[in-house]
């Protein structure tokens, strides 16, 4: 089954949404603003992903910016500053079969839906 870690204000995660249904394939749609994944769910996406929270941070973001651009934090708070705050969370994040892409570009996500 294929998840998508969707934010409905994106239109890149809009984009990749649109991807999903043209390709006829069944996925679930996690908007992770509302429904945010638990602490363990982002340590998972982290390893499938192979990054650290550093690198999934949106750093344009106003929050980040005003709040959290100058800070040392160890990976652990870097987690909990994205789930107390999702709209930092890179968006959108596609996970199929145990594997992750971020979709920006969208190919990320064309090459994860041939694999297999």
């Amino acid at each position: 089954m294929i998840k998508i870690y969707h934010n409905k204000l994106c239109s890149k995660s809009c984009a990749a949404l649109d991807l999903l249904m043209s390709k006829h394939v069944e996925f679930n749609i996690q908007e992770y603003i509302t429904d945010v994944p638990s602490k363990d769910e982002m340590k998972n996406l982290l390893t499938i992903l192979k990054m650290k929270p550093l690198q999934l941070i949106r750093h344009h973001e106003t929050i980040f910016q005003e709040n959290f651009k100058d800070l040392i934090l160890t990976d652990n708070e870097w987690i909990d500053v994205m789930l107390q705050n999702p709209i930092l969370i890179e968006r959108p994040i596609v996970v199929k079969n145990g594997k992750a892409v971020i979709g920006r570009p969208i190919e990320n996500i064309i090459k994860l839906l041939q694999e297999f």
